[in-house]
């Protein structure tokens, strides 16, 4: 229902379709058949009566920890459908991560799968909060409860909330720290389905959404299942994890049109034995977003694939992408432009606006900007400013409003008395035909002097490699921003969200 004040998202995304007539249209398209718009209204109905039952009133939080497929969208439109606020976490969270999230959030009830059960129980164990009551779904809840013995009926009439009111929580730890949780209202979801999906990147009716990362992401929760749920389109959600075989497969057997992934994957992508030979035909354009989008690899997916691909940033903070690169207007190697609706200004330590390519940090405004980080009051009064939210982004922009993504402020080196930027010296070495991926960051050695690290992926064993990336970076950039130390892994850490974990990487770095 949108009315005046009154909007509830489950109405914008789900009922209104219903409303238009398009009941019988695909919503879902699952690996064991589709699922209609009011087939999955029917869903969402059966959860949020189950929630009901176990006595979730308005603006009480409800996790789901579920693997993306029906009932992940069925668990997240009846919490939204009964005025809850969705606790999205990824189902795979240790016990300490998901024990931190129960202390924080004080969560009623958790919607889990029975392999979460025994993961929950432990957190719970040694929270300092009273442990939520679970909500079983696909198999047997044993002490638990489930949908099905619940019984819950398949009609129910979505409350009323104010635009303003909490609706989901997205979490936002950057790449370092303690995730923090970023209250999102049922406003700022609704405006960057008007904002991006619709007037900048133009979903249709027609639309087919898939992508590599999971649901609970909430870049991919909106472009995946919100931006084509706001035109009517679909869908295509597997609880596989997302590697290039299983994207592909998919791609083939579902014709998406739009494709939704982050740097990492398009790597692998254009890696994989098979790239050349699988038909993304369908696909009329690719997202990207989450980390830095190298102009290297941007240009090894176009040739490889020739589908457009449009590189874009966004935060919890402001929802989703806010600068993007856009139909008809891309530049590689940045970051595009403002997403219609949204301003962002570059300005300097002292909050002053700088000049045209000058580097400062990222502040944003916008109709998607989130309200607080739950209990942190700190955090909120240094990041949302009135209208503005400053981020950690180091960014510049040219005349003609281009971004080029610097790195994040809290990142930057001081290295022999001047500022070295991780980004310049990764883009550097992944210009190198050997790697693949890469992060550096900074060691403090036994004099106090930072020293840049660099941890790459590559595909070989040649134990000469590290001292090659060394010389390769001299020849190429000033001296003082070569790498002290190259270090080869087979893989990069990552952070709940699939960042690097450039926390784990520093430990990494200052243990030598």
């Amino acid at each position: 229902m949108a009315s005046g004040e009154l909007l509830n998202i489950a109405d914008y995304y789900l009922g209104d379709r219903l409303r238009e007539g398009r009941g019988e249209r695909v919503a879902l398209r699952l690996d064991d058949g589709d699922l209609t718009y009011a087939d999955t209204d029917r869903m969402a109905s059966r959860f949020g009566n189950a929630l009901r039952a176990l006595g979730v009133r308005a603006e009480e939080r409800v996790i789901v920890a579920l693997p993306d497929g029906a009932d992940y969208v069925g668990a997240l439109f009846g919490i939204l459908k009964v005025g809850a606020v969705v606790v999205m976490v990824n189902p795979g969270l240790a016990v300490d991560s998901l024990r931190a999230i129960l202390d924080y959030g004080r969560v009623p009830v958790a919607i889990v799968a029975p392999s979460a059960v025994s993961t929950f129980a432990a957190a719970a164990a040694g929270s300092r909060e009273a442990a939520p009551r679970l909500l079983v779904v696909g198999g047997d809840g044993g002490a638990h409860a489930t949908v099905d013995e619940i019984g819950a009926s398949d009609e129910l009439e979505t409350v009323a909330t104010h635009r303003d009111d909490p609706a989901i929580w997205l979490f936002s730890g950057g790449t370092t720290g303690r995730p923090k949780a970023v209250v999102q209202t049922h406003g700022s979801y609704a405006n960057a389905a008007e904002r991006y999906a619709k007037q900048t990147m133009g979903y249709r009716e027609d639309d087919v959404a898939i992508g590599a990362p999971k649901l609970y992401f909430g870049y991919a929760m909106g472009a995946v299942l919100f931006f084509p749920f706001a035109v009517g389109g679909s869908a295509v959600l597997f609880a596989e994890h997302p590697t290039p075989g299983a994207i592909f497969d998919r791609i083939e057997r579902h014709r998406p049109t739009v494709f939704v992934t982050v740097p990492s994957m398009i790597a692998r992508l254009v890696d994989h034995p098979s790239a050349g030979r699988r038909n993304l035909s369908s696909v009329r354009f690719a997202t990207s977003a989450g980390e830095a989008l190298p102009v290297t690899l941007y240009d090894r997916w176009m040739s490889t694939f020739g589908v457009d691909l449009y590189d874009g940033l966004g935060t919890a903070e402001m929802w989703h992408i806010f600068v993007s690169n856009q139909p008809g207007r891309v530049r590689p190697g940045t970051l595009g432009t403002a997403v219609a609706g949204y301003e962002i200004e570059v300005r300097d330590d002292d909050d002053r606006r700088v000049g045209p390519g000058e580097v400062g940090r990222l502040w944003v405004r916008g109709g998607s900007r989130a309200t607080a980080y739950w209990r942190n009051m700190p955090e909120t009064q240094r990041v949302f400013r009135g209208e503005w939210v400053v981020t950690g982004d180091l960014i510049s922009a040219d005349q003609d409003g281009y971004v080029t993504y610097i790195g994040r402020g809290d990142d930057a080196l001081k290295v022999k008395g001047r500022w070295l930027l991780p980004a310049e010296v990764e883009s550097c070495l992944l210009t190198h035909e050997q790697v693949t991926e890469c992060a550096v960051v900074g060691a403090t050695d036994r004099d106090g002097l930072v020293k840049p690290i660099a941890f790459v992926v590559a595909p070989t064993s040649d134990p000469g490699l590290a001292d090659q990336l060394q010389r390769f970076v001299l020849q190429r950039l000033e001296p003082y921003k070569h790498p002290r130390r190259v270090v080869v892994l087979d893989d990069l850490p990552r952070t709940h969200l699939g960042k690097i974990d450039r926390a784990n990487l520093k430990k990494r770095a200052a243990e030598g």
